[in-house]
Formats: C-alpha cells, sequence, structure tokens
C-alpha cells in the first residue's frame, strides 16, 4: 500500500496532536525569559536575574542552578533581615516567579571570565522531576544596562 504525502503529513498532524493532549505537565512546561546578570569583579557575588513562567497544569519545583561562568551558583531571596539561602522554589501552574534585584536572585560565586559585560553566557536550572532548562543570561555592567 503506498501513502500519499498529504496522508503522511496527516497522520504526523494527528499523532503529534495525540502527543501533546497526553503528555503530563511537568518542568517541561516552564520557560524562562529576561535572564541576565550584573557583572561585578569576581572577589564579590554577581546576581543573576530572570523570570520563570510554569505553562503546566501542576507546580514545578526548582531545586538548582549552575554556570559554566560560576565557580558555584545559589538562589536567594533578600528578605528585611538580609539574604537568605533558597534551596527549592515552587512555581505554581499558571504563574510567573520572577527573580529581580531586591527579591529572589542567583548568587554567582567567584565568576569566571566568561562573565564579562556584553557576553551571554548559559545558566541550567534543575527541577524536581529531574528535567532541566538552560537558558542564555545578558551580562550587564554593574549599573544593570
Amino acid at each position: 500500500m503506498r501513502i500519499g504525502n498529504s496522508n503522511v503529513f496527516h497522520v504526523a498532524a494527528i499523532l503529534a496532536l495525540l502527543l501533546v493532549l497526553t503528555y503530563p505537565a511537568h518542568a517541561a512546561d516552564v520557560t524562562v525569559s529576561s535572564g541576565w546578570f550584573r557583572a561585578l569583579p569576581p572577589s564579590v557575588p554577581s546576581g543573576g536575574y530572570f523570570t520563570l513562567h510554569n505553562g503546566g497544569k501542576t507546580t514545578a519545583i526548582l531545586t538548582d542552578v549552575e554556570s559554566p561562568a560560576c565557580a558555584a551558583m545559589m538562589m536567594h531571596q533578600t528578605t528585611a533581615s538580609g539574604m537568605d539561602h533558597v534551596m527549592a522554589l515552587d512555581i505554581r501552574a499558571g504563574a510567573d516567579m520572577v527573580f529581580a534585584p531586591g527579591g529572589y536572585h542567583l548568587m554567582c560565586m567567584a565568576s569566571t571570565p566568561l562573565l564579562k559585560v556584553g557576553a551571554s553566557v548559559p545558566v541550567t536550572l534543575f527541577f524536581k522531576d529531574g528535567h532541566k532548562i538552560t537558558a542564555q543570561f545578558q551580562v550587564r555592567s554593574a549599573t544593570g544596562k
């Protein structure tokens, strides 16, 4: 039996639709946008900022972050009493989680030469369900420009 090109297209479209409809919501439904670092001297921790959007139907749990631009990287939250280390963050279904100066942020400890103004560096975010996302973050000056 010979299948024509239009039939192959229709079968592929139906299979893709079935895959989308039966695919469980998890961290793969999370997107990263507006990522950037504030470049500071390597002896001073540099802040990383971005927005996560959970387009899925379940909570995604961010558990770790890393970048080759940092010897170590952690998640922190600025509070009235200072900064608190954050071990995990829940991103509710349909919600945004904003990492911004004065709130949640990444701390890049002992930055490498990759973290220079004008560069773009990869940051990988790890989720409890085993998924990970790698996004490019722009490197800006100490003033954020």
